[in-house]
């Protein structure tokens, strides 16, 4: 992954300054939330089932070699092959040799977000394959060769007139704006793609360790067409993708969708358990899958294990106030939000990615809507202090936090300090709020206003009410 460091605020700023992606943003964000306030609502059980999927995941993840163990036995003897990939190169390299003894030449991707953070578009386009992206959201974003912005609604920055100018402008039909209209231009240009597809490419959602079954949930019926219709199957799942078994994962399923979309399941929710039988009507003839560590184990093994609870449904970027302002793309990574600001620098290190722990007003919302319990805001805080280890702050801002100490450890001091930065504040206010902070804290007042210190502070005005005065 690239790092981000030098240019996350150059990104915030441009987010900032573009406001039909903000009125896009604001607009799905809004419908994302109203559907699960519903959803939620709409199901009594949701707080035991969140309580009892919070279990599942610390279960299988203090267990997790056996359960990768079972998942990687269950495969093979349902006729499919496992690969173990350390590292983004290891699993594109896997997928080459794949397609290259299969003499592959096009293929075909349902929504992953495993392959988005290898890379594999770009590594199979290098090699000369043709890739495909089948998901509608997907595919806009492949058409404008952008990046997702939204791990569950990848082009929610888009509005439809937009996408309309992008099928116009690389599909070669006549401009429209209507969905239906997108749609059924989407679907008649993909369907000769999943015909001829050599290829499937898809993603897991969980791995059932049991049964060795994947299970890919979707709302478009691309995922299934992406892993029946080529005679190669090959799925990318994050080794922390594993379940124990079947009644965990309907746990696992109940609590996803309603969190993601605000639905009961999804659309399409796939199992699939080996290629293709004699006998079957369709399926691929050989399925691999691909099991990704890609900094998975270190991050097991550190004080931030929580965040591989995720589940990738969405809910806390739908809930976080900084995403809503500044979108996906600000973020600089693949995993954008509250869990990508601990995921993404968890997987690749803080060095380059210590800022993005920052990107966050701990207000705890991303918290109280996680479907597993993760505690965000405390994984954020410390993210921050090693990243103060790693890429020291800037001089005025640790000068500036030994004073504040200082003052805070000696009350006398403290009160003083009070008083003096209400003398100096006060006059420099226009009205009720200062408009222009010095220096580095200008950064405050070029958005919002900065009120002055009080005349009489909080702890003056307690003591002159316990004195009856």
């Amino acid at each position: 992954m690239p790092s981000s460091k030098g240019i996350f605020y150059d990104r915030i700023e441009d987010a900032l300054s573009n406001a039909p992606v903000r009125r896009a943003l604001k607009i799905g964000v809004g419908n994302l939330q109203t559907k699960r306030r519903k959803a939620v609502a709409d199901f009594p059980p949701m707080a035991d089932f969140c309580a009892r999927a919070r279990q599942i995941r610390a279960r299988t993840l203090q267990h997790l070699d056996a359960y990768l163990s079972q998942f990687a036995e269950q495969v093979e003897a349902a006729g499919g092959h496992v690969h173990h990939a350390a590292n983004a190169a290891e699993a594109n390299a896997r997928v080459l040799e794949i397609a290259r003894a299969h003499d592959v030449r096009r293929v075909v991707k349902s929504k992953s977000m495993v392959t988005e953070e290898i890379r594999l578009n770009h590594a199979l386009q290098e090699a000369g394959l043709e890739v495909v992206e089948s998901d509608l959201g997907e595919f806009i974003i492949q058409l404008a060769e952008e990046k997702p912005s939204h791990i569950v609604a990848p082009v929610m920055h888009k509005t439809r007139r937009e996408v309309g100018e992008v099928f116009h402008r690389k599909l070669g039909v006549p401009f429209t704006d209507d969905p239906i209209a997108l749609n059924d231009i989407a679907r008649a240009h993909l369907r000769q793609i999943f015909l001829t597809a050599d290829m499937g490419i898809s993603g897991v959602n969980f791995g059932v360790a049991e049964s060795g079954s994947l299970c890919i949930v979707t709302n478009e019926g691309n995922g299934r067409f992406t892993t029946t219709a080529p005679r190669i199957h090959v799925a990318l799942m994050g080794i922390e993708k594993v379940v124990p078994a079947l009644d965990d994962l309907q746990v696992l399923l109940n609590v996803l969708a309603r969190s993601a979309t605000g639905q009961k399941l999804t659309v399409y929710t796939n199992l699939i358990t080996g290629p293709r039988r004699p006998g079957d009507p369709d399926g691929p003839d050989e399925l691999h899958v691909i099991l990704l560590d890609n900094g998975r184990r270190c991050t097991l093994a550190s004080e931030v294990a929580e965040i591989l609870y995720c589940i990738r449904c969405g809910a806390c970027m739908n809930h976080c106030p900084v995403y809503q302002e500044i979108g996906g793309h600000a973020y600089g990574s693949v995993y954008p939000g509250p869990m990508g600001s601990v995921l993404t620098p968890s997987l690749w290190g803080l060095s380059g990615w210590s800022d993005l722990p920052h990107a966050s007003t701990l207000c705890g919302a991303c918290r109280d809507v996680c479907p597993v319990g993760i505690d965000l805001p405390a994984l954020l805080l410390k993210l921050r202090a090693a990243g103060t280890q790693v890429e020291p702050p800037p001089l005025w801002l640790r000068w500036g936090m030994r004073l504040y100490r200082l003052l805070a450890e000696h009350p006398p001091l403290f009160r003083l300090g009070m008083r003096l930065a209400a003398l100096v504040t006060r006059p420099l206010a226009k009205g009720d709020a200062l408009q222009n902070l010095p220096g580095p804290l200008r950064g405050w007042t070029a958005h919002r206003t900065f009120p002055p210190f009080a005349a009489r502070p909080f702890h003056r005005q307690w003591k002159e009410r316990e004195s009856g005065d």
